[in-house]
């Protein structure tokens, strides 16, 4: 079954190996990031920036997110990180930027 939520919050999450990356996300999977954290899955997680408004980017992403991954339950044994192709990728440069987090 397929999701149907909406991003509102731009999170920076710190893998395992300390590297950093930016998700478009919202209260309940920075929930989950912050699960994982504790779990050891990944080091880190911070939200950046909270309501982001619903540009045509956002929505682009979300129906992505939405069409190709499932949110995951509570008793979760991984951390995914969501997978972008370069156009997908593009989009989510283009959210930081609107948002003047890159």
């Amino acid at each position: 079954m397929k999701s149907n939520e909406t991003l509102d919050l731009i999170e920076e999450i710190t893998r395992k190996d300390g590297s950093k990356y930016y998700e478009i996300s919202n209260i309940a999977q920075n929930g989950r990031a912050e699960l994982a954290a504790v779990r050891g899955f990944i080091q880190n997680v911070r939200i950046l920036q909270l309501n982001i408004p619903r540009s045509s980017s956002v929505i682009k992403y979300e129906k992505y997110i939405n069409e190709n991954f499932e949110m995951p339950k509570e008793d979760f044994d991984h951390f995914e990180e969501w997978t972008k192709t370069p156009e997908i990728q593009e989009l989510v440069a283009t959210i930081l930027r609107e948002n003047h987090i890159a």
